[in-house]
């Protein structure tokens, strides 16, 4: 089947966050599957004491300090089966495993946390996400504050055309396909400095009054493979 595209841009930048709400990884590559980035919010912690709600996780909603801890995979090649090492925000390297880890957490928390593992990843709605980097300008925000997996630089320099792409495909010129699925609803995270976890309610703030509370899409897989930084990424017309 033959299939228009229109070049729409090159990557930029590249994430991929092992731990939900720990500090994310740049990229030079990444492999996608079916459940997104390889590696990617394959852990998470868990709140003890939230019963059977429908987002028991521990975030940055709680401690806010949870996007300075640091997890690297001690294998990066193969993150599917790779250990994870935590360097904390005092200058540790735990294992994410480590009691001491859970229990530094669990005492900034107040209460009990445990670890979870899922090989498909915990993710709040889709596997994949994508925002470009004038959507970022125009809000004048540090893209990671949005934790985009794929963050595209586009010909046209036009914030928010990345919504303009919903129901459509992107291909990468290194083999990866996804399909652009919905907008993504921002919460309190946006607010969170990557660097320093000090809170400032001005860009949730302008994001609800402007942007109907939504930056950025969600996607999905639609054909496994590689994406590269400086990939064109390319848009079906169909």
């Amino acid at each position: 089947m033959n299939e228009d595209f229109i070049e729409v841009g090159i990557v930029k930048a590249l994430y991929r966050y092992p731990v939900k709400s720990m500090q994310g990884e740049a990229l030079a590559e990444a492999r996608v599957v079916w459940h997104g980035l390889e590696g990617d919010r394959r852990y998470a912690f868990v709140r003890g004491d939230v019963g059977d709600s429908s987002f028991p996780w521990l975030t940055g909603r709680e401690i806010p300090a949870m996007l300075l801890y640091a997890p690297q995979f001690t294998d990066p090649d193969d993150a599917r089966n790779s250990p994870i090492v935590v360097r904390t925000p005092n200058g540790r390297s735990l294992p994410i495993t480590s009691p001491d880890l859970q229990a530094e957490l669990a005492q900034a928390y107040g209460r009990d946390v445990h670890l979870i593992h899922i090989g498909r990843g915990v993710f709040d709605s889709l596997p994949l996400s994508v925002m470009s980097t004038a959507t970022a300008v125009a809000l004048n925000a540090d893209v990671r504050r949005f934790r985009q997996n794929i963050v595209i630089e586009t010909a046209e320099g036009r914030p928010f055309l990345e919504e303009s792409w919903l129901d459509r495909a992107l291909h990468f010129s290194s083999g990866a396909r996804i399909r652009l699925n919905r907008r993504i609803p921002r919460c309190v995270m946006v607010n969170v400095d990557p660097d320093t976890a000090v809170k400032d309610p001005t860009l949730l703030r302008a994001i609800a009054q402007t942007r109907d509370n939504c930056v950025g899409v969600h996607a999905s897989t639609e054909q496994p493979g590689l994406i590269r930084v400086g990939d064109v990424a390319r848009l079906v017309q169909s």
